[in-house]
């Protein structure tokens, strides 16, 4: 469904544009100035009017080179996912960089809500199964889970986490050492699944005391009563002793 991008640098063997390309006719003039130029870019690509800039080439020249590199084989345009009407070329050897495609959330330059959600879900049932998860649990469950036929990068999984954690689903905690996080390291970042509001149906909801924003605050640990960190100046804490 999705593939992760790689590095610019990973490209294939590029055609030798001083005799043939890969189409069997030679690249002179304008056309190997234009693919070279296009080469340098790498994944960003380059639109017609930086060619024309960079190159001093009438538009016609330009025109005429781009529709021979394209017939050739040599480059491929690739549209901005957020101006649809601004083309870019690449040349064959580069993935567009996700600045043009809008990432790995995006199909065919629209943002793929349906894949996220269906995300989501899964990776909500998982920390809500576990009780208690960290991200390279997380990371390791979906590896097995075999869920997906394109694995997904540790990048992909935070993302999802934490936008669960944004809609109330997950809750964002750190590891005391002690009770369930006996086998977690101190101080390190774990998620449990809110049974508070917006959990997944069927799940029983909990009194007030559950959302106590001290609970997910990562700045508890300097919390203190004189403190500049303390519950008689927290905002977030006093907006929900008004609620």
């Amino acid at each position: 469904m999705r593939k992760s991008e790689g590095p610019s640098s990973l490209k294939r063997k590029r055609p030798d544009l001083g005799t043939k390309n890969s189409s069997g006719g030679a690249l002179i003039g304008q056309e190997k100035v234009l693919y070279d130029l296009i080469c340098s870019k790498q994944s960003m690509g380059i639109c017609t009017f930086d060619m024309k800039r960079e190159t001093k080439f009438a538009e016609s020249v330009v025109t005429k080179s781009l529709k021979s590199l394209q017939t050739k084989g040599l480059i491929k345009i690739v549209q901005h996912y957020q101006n649809k009407g601004k083309k870019f070329y690449l040349s064959n050897d580069f993935e567009p960089a996700k600045e043009l495609t809008g990432g790995n959330w995006y199909r065919d330059g629209e943002l793929d809500k349906d894949y996220i959600n269906t995300l989501k879900q899964v990776c909500a049932r998982m920390i809500q199964r576990k009780k208690l998860m960290t991200i390279e649990g997380i990371v390791e469950s979906f590896k097995q889970s075999g869920a997906f036929k394109v694995e997904l990068s540790r990048e992909q999984i935070e993302e999802i986490v934490n936008a669960l954690v944004l809609d109330n689903q997950v809750m964002e905690v750190k590891s005391s050492g002690f009770g369930e996080f006996e086998f977690i390291p101190i101080g390190k970042i774990c998620y449990k699944y809110c049974t508070q509001g917006g959990g997944l149906k069927g799940e029983p909801k909990t009194g007030a005391m559950a959302s106590i924003p001290c609970g997910v605050c990562p700045r508890i640990t300097y919390c203190t009563p004189n403190g500049i960190i303390s519950p008689a100046t927290c905002v977030y804490y006093t907006k929900w002793l008004d609620f």
